[in-house]
């Protein structure tokens, strides 16, 4: 259940980048964050850090 940004929500503020612990988002091409679901703890620390709640638990 790895943690997934909602594109039309993401300012591309890189706040949820600054807070991964394991680096598993970078920002992509078009600006908005990119959640690698290889890497991704299911932390929920780019959740908390959000100003907008773009990255969303994928059920």
């Amino acid at each position: 259940m790895a943690y997934k940004i909602n594109n039309d929500e993401c300012l591309g503020c890189g706040a949820c980048v600054d807070q991964c612990p394991v680096g598993a988002i970078s920002i992509g091409d078009d600006g908005k964050a990119v959640i690698d679901p290889d890497i991704c703890i299911e932390c929920g620390a780019c959740a908390g850090v959000c100003p907008v709640e773009a990255p969303k638990a994928d059920a």
